[in-house]
């Protein structure tokens, strides 16, 4: 796996990595979006994208990123829909894809002449940097073997640990308590804000890789405005909770069944100052986890039933947005994806034909899960709520199903020694994913 950079005759330093939708609204150092390519035994598998406000350089001018546009569509490659960052090129024998981050490319592919021939070519075009095997990559470290691939950001979570003075704290056992909740109003105001918005931004990057702080990240991010010392107290708890596991990350096993399948769930009126729901959900590549989302609501729905039934629809475009993506990586995925429901009534009003009075005023998001479900995309089952996955990312949870969830979700810790052999060593890094 080789990494190379950029740089352009016109650049002097490395430009903000952004995707390339974000580069044109963007003209300074702002919160930035990271995404983080989920890999499997096809080489390629998907994308999570997640917020950072970790200050960059200023991008390259539009020009520049055309340049490079230009120069992958003239030898073959297809810019995909789904991700604009996204250049794949395929025949009958071989497949290469390419992810372009401004000045940052990871290559991956079956064909080591392939690989070979757009190394050279970009070296002909831009002047680049040959980094070797993928090892690091935009702050995610990736570490690979036989069973598996597995992405963390350990290196990253001990920095925020040590900025924090709290290398040396007490673990804690979950994220957030699972008896309290937060409010606008609770507490005083602190005396410095910055440093809490600064604490909540750099969360927000760790969640790339790891989903079970999506919900608290989610929560702490509510009060950024006007934080108080409840909040930043709820913070440095999250902090004690990445204490005791660090280099806790996503795995993504070889053998994973290529189908897809997902968890949708709410907590209902949930928010003390709004009165909104939050909505969450997960979705799987087989065994792999490759999205996830922990979000409050846009509006007040009048009912459980209502709340369930808006995290489905947006679990449904989920599916769809990961369908467009797995298409143009050459994965078939025919088969109706499993969609996991706690709600009966939401998973009625999904097959029910006609609406009624209670439902007239979320009907779009009716129409959506119904046309998707009748087109084959998904397929709506019930699960008991003790089995609802997508909990982990609407409340918070004791230590027992929390850690039960973690296990479920994929999610593992390569510097325990019980982890599983997963362990990559360096005989097993001769394939032919490459970075640039």
């Amino acid at each position: 796996m080789a990494t190379k950079q950029i740089q352009t005759k016109n650049q002097t330093d490395p430009a903000t990595i952004l995707p390339f939708d974000d580069i044109f609204q963007n003209n300074s150092s702002v919160p930035i979006h990271n995404s983080t390519l989920h890999t499997s035994h096809a080489e390629t598998e998907a994308d999570n994208i997640r917020k950072s406000n970790r200050t960059r350089k200023p991008p390259p001018s539009p020009t520049t990123v055309a340049v490079t546009i230009s120069a992958l569509i003239s030898i073959g490659y297809k810019q995909s829909n789904a991700d604009y960052s996204l250049f794949t090129k395929h025949n009958s024998s071989s497949f290469t894809a390419l992810l372009v981050y401004v000045d940052d490319i990871v290559l991956a592919g079956n064909n080591m002449q392939e690989i070979n021939y757009v190394k050279s070519f970009l070296d002909q075009q831009f002047k680049i940097k040959d980094l070797g095997y993928l090892r690091f990559f935009l702050g995610l470290e990736i570490s690979r073997s036989k069973e598996g691939i597995i992405l963390n950001q350990r290196k990253y979570a001990l920095e925020i640990l040590s900025d924090a003075g709290l290398l040396a704290s007490k673990p804690a056992s979950t994220p957030m308590d699972a008896t309290s909740k937060l409010s606008s109003d609770t507490g005083t105001p602190l005396a410095d804000e910055a440093s809490y918005r600064r604490l909540v931004g750099r969360l927000l990057y760790l969640t790339t890789t790891r989903p079970d702080l999506a919900y608290s990240v989610q929560q702490l991010s509510q009060y950024v405005s006007k934080p108080t010392e409840v909040h930043m107290a709820a913070a440095l708890r999250v902090l004690r909770y990445i204490k005791g596991s660090p280099g806790t990350g996503l795995f993504f096993s070889s053998t994973s069944a290529l189908s897809l399948s997902g968890f949708a769930d709410s907590d209902w009126a949930c928010c003390p100052d709004t009165r909104k729901s939050i909505s969450g959900y997960c979705v799987f590549l087989g065994s792999s986890l490759v999205s996830w989302k922990s979000k409050k609501q846009t509006t007040v729905s009048r009912s459980s039933a209502e709340a369930e039934y808006r995290a489905l629809a947006s679990l449904t475009c989920e599916v769809q947005w990961i369908h467009y993506l797995l298409a143009d990586l050459c994965i078939p995925t025919s088969k109706a994806a499993a969609i996991y429901c706690d709600n009966v009534s939401a998973i009625y009003l999904a097959h029910n034909p006609s609406f009624h009075e209670r439902t007239k005023h979320f009907e779009i998001d009716c129409h959506v899960i119904r046309e998707r479900s009748q087109s084959g995309l998904i397929h709506l089952l019930h699960v008991s709520s003790a089995n609802q996955l997508a909990d982990i990312f609407t409340k918070p949870l004791h230590v027992k199903p929390f850690s039960s969830f973690l296990v479920k979700l994929g999610l593992r810790n390569i510097h325990r020694p019980a982890c599983g052999g997963v362990l990559p060593s360096d005989a097993e890094t001769e394939d032919q994913t490459h970075v640039k």
